[in-house]
């Protein structure tokens, strides 16, 4: 496998204020006051120690960052040592897994005369512009990977926070399922629609991902604030349980600012799946009862990304990092020694 890299902007950027539903950029206390003292004020943080409070969370989340690579790894390691599945078989990819509507496209998609205008006749679309919708699961495979994920939240294996975002969910990676399961999904199904779908922002030469499951629940996350990935293209599979409300939403690119954007709410149905570009801005809204786990893929094309990263805009500084890390690979014209860029 090619090696994979992070980018600096990672120990820095995109960092998410829960309390204040704010993004933030920390080099220095001198820059952070500059850029966001004020806005922090006509939020609600208006006392020295209210501000203090914040930047305490800043260093814990960049120390969070900084250890991340070290501590994903040791927990893995634990899980593999400890955890014992509750059902083997869902965490090998098996074609019965998916909806035979699933497998009709991806038939479609890989063949020779396949066009997009032929694909939008079988492709349900969403008001919000490029957002496809489709079934991806069966309901008894979700059935029995939700089972195998409450297995895992309920034993003494270590846990670790899906990204900065969601506090309660999995890193699927951890768990092992990134070779057998997640893999063959994105490389031999899900690549053949990402190939017409989004063939002008990396969806043909997509080469890595990042997988995770979140979960929403009552005094736990409800919802979750406005924001892009760091993916080229993103797959949303609602998994399940029972729950009411909590739709999607979508506005627009990330360049439009929010006072310019039109949101347009998305329903998201159990077994399926929702596909959109990582940079169109979204977010969830609050259930109302229940609990709903979610399946998120963000899927990664290091052609794209090794030009602009995603999260600061800018050429990427590289940083080495296992496994998949954030999808960034090492140009080999380029003689620099630095390797870093990423958001998680």
């Amino acid at each position: 496998m090619e090696k994979f890299h992070t980018c600096s902007c990672f120990f820095r950027d995109n960092i998410f204020l829960e309390e204040y539903k704010l993004h933030v950029r920390f080099v220095s206390e001198n820059q952070f006051r500059k850029e966001y003292q004020n806005i922090l004020r006509s939020l609600g943080c208006v006392s020295e120690s209210q501000f203090r409070d914040v930047l305490g969370k800043i260093h814990a989340e960049i120390e969070r960052r900084q250890t991340q690579k070290l501590r994903s790894a040791e927990r893995a390691a634990t899980i593999r040592e400890i955890y014992t599945p509750l059902h083997q078989h869902v965490y090998h990819l098996q074609e019965s897994f998916l909806a035979p509507e699933f497998l009709q496209l991806v038939k479609y998609c890989i063949a020779s005369d396949a066009t997009m205008e032929g694909l939008m006749k079988l492709i349900q679309t969403e008001a919000a512009p490029r957002v496809f919708r489709f079934p991806v699961f069966r309901k008894e495979f979700c059935k029995d990977f939700i089972e195998e994920l409450e297995h895992f939240e309920q034993s003494d294996a270590p846990k670790g926070r899906p990204n900065t975002m969601n506090n309660y969910g999995i890193l699927l990676n951890e768990l092992g399922f990134d070779e057998s399961f997640i893999t063959p999904l994105r490389e031999v199904y899900l690549h053949a629609l990402t190939a017409l779908l989004y063939s002008d922002c990396g969806g043909s030469c997509l080469d890595s991902h990042k997988a995770f499951v979140v979960k929403y629940a009552m005094r736990e996350d409800l919802d979750l604030s406005y924001h892009y990935d760091n993916a080229e293209v993103t797959l949303n599979v609602s998994l399940g349980k029972d729950f009411t409300e909590g739709n999607l939403f979508f506005g627009d690119m990330r360049q439009v600012p929010l006072s310019e954007t039109e949101c347009v709410e998305v329903e998201h149905h159990v077994t399926e799946g929702l596909l959109h570009r990582g940079q169109h801005m979204h977010g969830a809204l609050p259930i109302s009862s229940g609990t709903r786990w979610n399946l998120i893929i963000w899927m990664r094309a290091s052609r794209e990304r090794n030009k602009l990263c995603p999260m600061c805009g800018k050429r990427p500084t590289l940083v080495e990092s296992d496994g998949f890390s954030d999808g960034f690979t090492m140009d080999p014209d380029d003689t620099s020694s630095n390797v870093s860029c990423s958001l998680t």
